[in-house]
């Protein structure tokens, strides 16, 4: 046995905490004796060996601290047969796990235990289905991607600012969250809990002076043809503070292209987590072990963290672990696929343990994994990997796992495998792994999380040396219009620099003309011309799905001048694209901004 379980066949039963005796006023002294004060006064509110999920700060030193030359001696003894099980370790487990148990409440666990052997389960399901949020849904170019979406048969949400509008238009069962990215106190957590895409197609309003129509028909026609002016909020609420605080909204649901530290050390950022040894003590054995953090025992000289102890086969024991209090608040991790260990091997295989309940003894989510003696490696576990287990046997009828409520995680190095298997790489004796870090990951390759509908020209109405006269209206009327293209710029920066994997497709003037024209994609912010919605929307919902499109931004027209109308026949509709086609082309890192880099000019 391995996950801490009591059971009378052990030492630690009949032996070690004498619980036969108990019941006689000579072994109860005796037990009286054996235990901390404070252990026999403190009441227990919550089952014993139960980890507590109270909001908590322990450093590491408390219980990282170097094996002693006595606790050392005392594991090597008991591999020479001295099986002298450490009552006082025990204890201090069971305090650093818990709160300190009172003798009635011990008794009163282990009768639970012995009645009704099967774990508790986690009470939530996995969710199955990644939402992709569409942002503008109830614009030109918001409500055509939300068609394409469902089209494709996509679990579809939209965040609009006006409800009965976005049901008019599209369908009173469409899922709907209301919200203004203007305003941050709008978009309340909850609303985003699933979102594992997003597509952003909030604009700020240009329209024309003297006024529209009910349904716009000026402003579809393009700017060109109207004196603009701005409606409703600025450029700056609308393109910059709005797409921060989308960002912020999303990251923790959509993922980040580097994943997500949930301990060690990188860079200059550090993640703290609350570890306790969790060794075979707790079932009677004699093996011992302890997180520490060095400071200069890194790949690169710098922190790190160690486990490292002695692990005995005495007592019918072979395993030691480390293992983490329970989060005080449970990581959402579904964004993900997997976790990331960066640790330095020694040749031996480990277990890496999951648990998505609060409870102690439960189902553990679990995969092996080997190591590569005296190497610094990255070791990635699929969430798919783990498998449910249960005092070392598979749960079969277990719930899935399930990565948005992980509670706490569990390193373990052990004789056992599961399901009566034993780890071939097992040797008793000392061990050391150090460990730099644990993250989350996202497996590659990578497609975009946050696709970004901008505007060409967003670079131009700063750069040396450009005729404006040559330029779209926007261009040259950046600063009539609150510098709208300034902050549609700061706004694709924040996207870029929010370390989301993402696209920002630049569309040439927009026009209500069908999908179906011949494209030209290209990067730099240089062409001009225009583009349908219906086919811009499609782009988008393309790049979603494409790795290539991934950490892109790029311009797009259709072959089409201006001059000319682009129609399609019903009866003999132009072929599908296959967009891949054209993000196969595309670039990293060029935005156009290169040359505002190269010569400047303050805004």
């Amino acid at each position: 046995m391995e996950f801490g379980v009591i059971k009378l066949s052990s030492p630690l039963s009949s032996s070690a905490l004498n619980l036969q005796d108990y019941s006689s006023p000579v072994g109860r002294n005796h037990f009286k004796k054996s235990l901390h004060p404070q252990l026999l006064s403190s009441p227990l509110p919550k089952p014993f060996l139960q980890l507590n999920d109270r909001p908590h700060s322990f450093p590491y030193q408390q219980n990282s601290d170097h094996l002693s030359p006595r606790t050392y001696r005392r594991s090597m003894s008991a591999e020479a047969g001295k099986q002298s099980w450490d009552l006082g370790r025990f204890l201090k487990t069971i305090f650093f796990f818990n709160e300190p148990p009172t003798p009635a409440k011990f008794f009163e666990f282990v009768s639970e235990k012995l009645s009704s052997p099967s774990p508790s389960k986690p009470e939530k399901k996995m969710e199955t289905s990644g939402i992709v949020l569409v942002a503008g849904a109830t614009g030109g170019v918001g409500r055509r991607v939300v068609d394409v979406l469902r089209k494709k048969g996509l679990p579809v949400r939209v965040l609009v600012r006006n409800e009965e509008k976005a049901r008019k238009m599209l369908g009173p069962d469409v899922d709907l969250i209301v919200g203004d990215i203007t305003k941050e106190s709008t978009l309340v957590p909850e609303y985003f809990k699933g979102v594992r895409r997003v597509i952003n197609a909030v604009s700020v309003i240009v329209g024309p002076k003297e006024g529209d129509t009910p349904d716009r028909q000026k402003y579809s026609q393009g700017i060109k043809f109207f004196e603009p002016e701005i409606k409703g909020d600025s450029p700056e609420k609308v393109e910059y503070i709005g797409i921060r605080n989308l960002i912020n909204a999303v990251k923790g649901s959509v993922g980040l292209q580097d994943g997500k530290l949930l301990f060690g050390f990188e860079d200059n950022n550090y993640r703290e987590l609350a570890w306790g040894a969790l060794d075979d003590v707790v079932m009677g054995g004699v093996s011992e072990s302890t997180f520490q953090i060095d400071p200069n025992g890194g790949e690169n000289g710098g922190p790190t963290g160690i486990f490292k102890g002695v692990v005995s086969t005495a007592n019918n024991g072979g395993f030691t672990s480390i293992r983490t209090k329970n989060l005080s608040t449970a990581e959402d991790l579904s964004a993900y696929d997997g976790l990331e260990l960066r640790l330095k091997g020694d040749g031996r295989r480990y277990k890496l343990i999951v648990r998505t309940s609060r409870d102690w003894d439960t189902v553990g989510y679990t995969a092996g994994f080997d190591t590569v003696g005296d190497q610094w490696q990255t070791v990635r576990v699929p969430f798919s990997s783990l498998k449910p287990i249960f005092r070392a046997r598979t749960v079969s009828d277990a719930p899935p796992f399930d990565p948005s409520n992980i509670v706490s995680l569990q390193l373990m190095f052990s004789k056992f495998e599961y399901d009566g298997k034993l780890n071939p790489t097992f040797v008793e004796g000392a061990f050391k792994l150090p460990l730099s870090s644990i993250r989350a990951y996202l497996k590659e390759p990578i497609t975009p999380r946050f696709v970004h509908v901008g505007s060409a020209g967003v670079t131009r109405p700063d750069r040396p040396g450009l005729d404006l006269s040559k330029q779209p209206p926007a261009v040259r009327l950046n600063k009539e219009l609150d510098f709208i293209l300034t902050f549609k710029l700061k706004g694709e920066d924040l996207i870029r620099e929010s370390g989301i994997p993402y696209t920002i497709v630049r569309p040439c003037a927009l026009t209500e003309e069908p999908a179906g024209a011949d494209l030209v994609f290209d990067q730099g912010d240089n062409i001009t011309g225009k583009i349908s919605r219906e086919e811009v929307a499609q782009i988008c919902v393309a790049a979603l799905e494409s790795h290539y499109a991934s950490g892109k931004t790029f311009e797009v027209k259709s072959v089409v001048p201006f001059s000319e109308p682009f129609t399609v026949d019903p009866q003999n509709p132009p072929p599908e694209k296959d967009y891949n086609v054209y993000f196969k082309t595309l670039k990293d890192g060029i935005t156009g901004k290169e040359i505002l880099e190269q010569d400047p000019v303050p805004v």
